[in-house]
């Protein structure tokens, strides 16, 4: 029997937020208070960069504490602004990386410049061609507009030595996946990380470059560390193949039920919980049922 949950890492797109990406449903809201309320410590852990992934948090009444661990991991502030962790790529090695992934799709380096919100003037997001990255990922391109920076060649981002974050590639899948084993057939495979994102309905891939060693799995670890919460005592939500290594790390991993149906085998082979889908409020059934049994643990 596991002992109660201290933290709960949740996945944002096809985890928390709606079908659209673009909401947390009442229901969700709710559970993600009481579970706080309860003691427990949710950390949000997603691809989106802060900036795009606070204001959905903001106003609900959900702690200042809250963890957002960003960009895959790569940056870790709280809901209330203080920073946590960083880790970066070296300028050197995003220089690199243009030119080998240009060949298969969109090309953006992020930068972490603080933002919590999108209308900050200071731009975090790097592309080369805007109505090239508008024409693969638009709903994308377009909540991210004020952020975005045109810079061509986008070598020349990293004139003046500065350090991302990470780097992404969208394209249709089969070209992702063809892109990832370039890289991993590449010297830069002993210097970065990759990590996919797949949304078959609409043949649509991200694939994420990241810092070596660096991955929502690492950011938790180094999470629980700093908050001395012991690795039997956590949870995580996901839907994606960027969830992988942190389902696998914490005591119990939970699938939500709108996953790939490769995914979904593969969470019968670790043991992992399938959750309902994220239309469904899958977080908050897991949530509800978490502090259901620990309500009835503490009452023995």
């Amino acid at each position: 029997m596991h002992p109660p949950v201290r933290l709960i890492a949740i996945d944002m797109d096809g985890t928390l937020l709606d079908a659209a990406a673009q909401a947390v449903s009442e229901r969700n809201y709710r559970a993600l208070r009481a579970a706080q309320a309860s003691g427990i410590t949710i950390a949000i852990a997603t691809g989106r960069r802060t900036a795009y992934c606070a204001p959905l948090l903001t106003g609900h009444g959900l702690a200042p504490s809250l963890p957002i661990l960003s960009s895959n991991g790569a940056v870790t502030r709280t809901l209330g602004g203080e920073l946590l962790a960083q880790r970066k790529m070296p300028a050197s090695v995003a220089r690199a990386l243009c030119a080998l992934m240009r060949p298969f799709g969109v090309v953006v380096f992020t930068f972490d410049r603080g933002n919590l919100n999108q209308d900050s003037p200071h731009r975090e997001l790097v592309v080369e061609d805007l109505d090239e990255t508008s024409r693969h990922i638009s709903t994308w391109a377009e909540a991210n507009r004020n952020s975005i920076e045109i810079i061509k060649p986008l070598e020349r981002a990293f004139d003046a030595g500065d350090d991302p974050i990470q780097g992404m590639v969208a394209g249709p899948i089969a070209k992702m996946r063809a892109a990832q084993a370039a890289l991993e057939a590449s010297p830069l495979a002993a210097l970065c990380a990759s990590f996919r994102t797949e949304y078959p309905a609409r043949d649509l891939c991200i694939l994420d470059l990241m810092p070596l060693g660096v991955s929502k799995a690492t950011a938790l670890k180094e999470l629980c560390a700093q908050r001395n919460i012991d690795r039997a005592a956590t949870m995580a939500i996901g839907d994606n193949w960027n969830d992988l290594e942190m389902l696998a790390w914490v005591a119990q991993g939970v699938l939500m039920g709108n996953a790939a149906a490769e995914l979904k085998s593969r969470a019968k082979l670790e043991g992992w919980k399938i959750a309902p889908p994220n239309v469904e409020d899958g977080v908050a059934v897991i949530l509800e049922r978490v502090l259901a049994r620990q309500n009835e643990l503490a009452a023995d």
